[in-house]
Order: structure tokens, then C-alpha cells, then sequence
């Protein structure tokens, strides 16, 4: 088995608050290879602020700790910002929620990705102009030249998810971090967007690390699944097992899913455990 691209143990991230420590990342431990892992739990469960403390993104008052944070055998941990800001975007990457809203309104489509490709590569304008259409392209935008020279505001949101994720594969990322991309889509841009993502990280040969509340989505899209609660991983299986899951907190996100093929009065309700905040999965390493 190849070496991991990511390998993740023991990682926290508390911050204080006045009734005492909160934490909201307890003791993740994870290897992430060149696959599709899926990240699913409830809101709060602790999905997006693990991505965030992977890229060195929580600040102050927050603290992240770890036993290990490798990329590439590379620690990765609590790394000065100056060399932390030279691997996002090198060599990992994260679609934020909602990522059309995550682009400068004042700036055109084009001059971003310019920014985000000279940043990393160190190449002149004409050259990341051709990159950035290039990029465009690649994520089947019909119009590039057009997009290119439009605002943030003058695209869909669909193109917007688009752009987000053209805009952080310019410079080639290893890993890509994607947060709920597709929340905001109807169902066929959704689509669309899952076919290019799963095309780029295909042919890239990139680890992808997609978060999302969509059981089923997951189960068909990813290679791999972790199920989070409070903060740890309580579930660890293939994607295609999913729906097979033995973990109570697990079955009872998959039982409150309606169901065509089921008819039901009324959806089950979950019911949570205090014993669940203290059980870990055993690791399993990633593709």
C-alpha cells in the first residue's frame, strides 16, 4: 500500500469559552490516500472545522493540537503562517461553503484565479491567463472568455461553485477539501459539479476529503466514509457499505432520511447516547 497523502492522529481543537474549554474537534484520526473520502455527521458535529484546522485556519483563541499532522511526511501541525500560507493552495486546497460568496466581489473571475496560479507558480501574466482559461474549460464553463471578464455577481450560483473550485486546482493541488460544494444546488448542476470534481481528482490523481450532510449522496460519490458525533469519529466504512452501517448514531441518520421506496407515517427521530461521545472507530488506512 502507498504511502498516505494526508495522516491525520489524535487532532483536537478547543477554544475557551466562559462555562470552560469547548471542544470541537476530540481526537480525529484518519489517512487519507488517493481516494474520495466523505466526512457526514450533523451540523456542529465538527466536519468543517477539521478542514479548517487541517489548513492551519483556526485562529486564536482557538487551539489545535495533535499527536500527528503529516502531509506527505511533511508536519504540517501549528506551522509558522508564512510556510502555512505556502502550502494552501500549492499543495492543499478547500472549497469553502457557499464559495460564491467566497470570491472577492471586486475582483474579476479571472484576475482570482491569475492571483490564486502566480501565487504558487511563480509565472507571468500571460501565462496564468492561459491557465486560468484553461481552468475555466476544464471545469465546462461553455464561455470562458466571457466568464473570465465578469464579476462575481454576474454568475450563477452553479458557475460560482464552478469558479471556486477552477480557481483552487490552478496551482494542482495534492489534496482537495471540499465543504458542502453542492448544498446550494439543484439537483442537475449538482450534478455536473460531482461529475467534474470526480474527473479532476481522477485524472489528478488527488486525495479529496468531501464534507456533507447528504447520506445518499455520499454513499454513491465517495470511496470512503467517516460519520461524525461531537466532534469524533464514532463510524468508519466504504461507501457502499453505508447504508449498512452498525453504529446507532449512523442507522439512526439513515432511518430520519425519507424514502421513496418506504412509505412512512412519520420519520424516526434520533435518539442520542451519552456513550457515543467516548467511542472510537478503529483506523483504517486510505487507498
Amino acid at each position: 500500500m502507498s504511502d498516505p497523502l494526508l495522516s491525520i492522529r489524535d487532532l483536537r481543537v478547543s477554544f475557551p469559552t466562559r462555562s470552560g474549554l469547548f471542544q470541537a474537534v476530540r481526537g480525529v484520526s484518519f489517512d487519507l490516500g488517493r481516494e474520495r473520502l466523505g466526512v457526514v455527521g450533523e451540523s456542529g458535529s465538527g466536519k468543517s472545522m477539521t478542514g479548517r484546522a487541517i489548513l492551519g485556519l483556526v485562529r486564536p483563541p482557538g487551539k489545535v493540537t495533535a499527536e500527528r499532522m503529516d502531509l506527505g511526511g511533511q508536519s504540517i501541525l501549528n506551522l509558522p503562517e508564512s510556510k502555512m500560507r505556502a502550502l494552501r493552495g500549492a499543495r492543499i486546497s478547500m472549497v469553502m461553503q457557499d464559495p460564491k460568496f467566497s470570491l472577492n466581489p471586486v475582483m474579476t473571475v479571472g484576475q482570482q484565479i491569475m492571483e490564486s496560479y502566480r501565487l504558487h507558480s511563480g509565472q507571468g501574466g500571460r501565462a496564468a491567463r492561459d491557465k486560468a482559461l484553461d481552468m475555466l474549460r476544464a471545469v465546462q464553463i461553455r464561455d470562458p472568455e466571457r466568464v473570465f471578464d465578469a464579476y462575481p455577481h454576474e454568475v450563477s450560483g452553479g458557475m460560482g461553485q464552478r469558479i471556486m473550485i477552477a480557481m483552487m486546482l490552478a496551482p494542482d493541488p495534492e489534496i482537495l477539501i471540499a465543504d458542502e460544494p453542492t448544498s446550494a444546488l439543484d439537483v442537475s448542476v449538482r450534478n455536473e459539479v460531482l461529475r467534474i470534481m470526480d474527473k479532476l481528482v481522477t485524472e489528478r490523481g488527488m486525495g479529496l476529503i468531501f464534507i456533507s450532510h447528504d447520506l445518499n449522496l455520499v454513499a454513491q460519490f465517495c470511496d470512503r466514509v467517516l460519520i461524525m458525533y461531537a466532534g469524533q469519529v464514532v463510524e468508519e466504512l466504504a461507501a457502499k457499505d453505508l447504508h449498512n452501517a452498525r453504529h446507532p448514531y449512523t442507522q439512526g441518520l439513515l432511518n430520519s432520511l425519507p424514502r421513496l421506496d418506504h412509505q412512512v407515517d412519520r420519520l424516526a427521530v434520533l435518539q442520542r447516547q451519552d456513550s457515543w461521545r467516548d467511542q472510537t472507530p478503529p483506523l483504517r488506512s486510505g487507498a
